[in-house]
């Protein structure tokens, strides 16, 4: 003899609905939450600090891994990866306010820093290209200064400590950077910009940072 539907017969058939449903969704949604928290995720630029690396508008592609495998929902990793490097551009929230920044990394622990009208200068050896007068070379990074507005505040004879990290922006005239709120712990980094996927008035671009 056919047995009776228990959802139907108990008048409750949303909860085979909800079973079948909603809850297969409610656990994609959760894990692409997790993946985004982890993995990757995307910065909107909001405004021209580092310009002309990145200009208002920016929608950029960040890895949220590229420093450690980061446990969910918090800034704590649970397998360490690379350390942040000289020219690398750099996802964190503001020691002064929390606001989430976006800044590039010019020195790390060890490093002595000058930096004179808005120039760096690292351990004595100018970052200066020769050919371009405008860009410095950091480890292969290549960044294009905006010099506009003049170079902001100077640097003489910096140290850097161990685990500690300088961050500027590339518009040295008109960038609230590590001038203005001191080093930044290497642990505090979400991730690293890889690419600028939207500009404003281009469309989808695709420009390695």
């Amino acid at each position: 003899m056919k047995q009776p539907d228990t959802a139907h017969a108990n008048g409750r058939p949303w909860l085979a609905k909800l079973k079948s449903e909603v809850f297969p969704i409610l656990a994609m949604l959760l894990l692409l939450t997790v993946a985004r928290s982890s993995f990757a995720n995307h910065y909107y630029v909001p405004s021209g600090s580092m310009e002309h690396s990145l200009m208002p508008g920016d929608r950029v592609v960040v890895d949220m891994a590229a420093y450690g495998l980061r446990a969910p929902f918090t800034n704590r990793d649970v397998v360490a990866r690379d350390k942040p490097k000289a020219g690398d551009v750099v996802v964190f929230d503001s020691p002064v306010d929390g606001t989430r920044l976006i800044k590039r990394v010019v020195a790390i622990g060890g490093d002595t820093v000058d930096l004179l009208d808005g120039r760096l200068m690292i351990n004595g050896v100018t970052l200066q290209s020769r050919d371009e007068p405008d860009v410095e070379v950091m480890a292969g990074h290549r960044a294009l200064l905006n010099l506009d507005a003049g170079g902001g505040p100077d640097i003489r004879g910096l140290v850097i400590p161990a685990d500690q990290v300088l961050v500027l922006g590339d518009h040295r005239g008109e960038s609230a950077d590590g001038r203005y709120f001191g080093l930044v712990p290497e642990r505090e980094f979400y991730g690293r910009a890889v690419a600028v996927y939207w500009r404003r008035g281009e469309g989808p671009v695709w420009k390695r940072l």
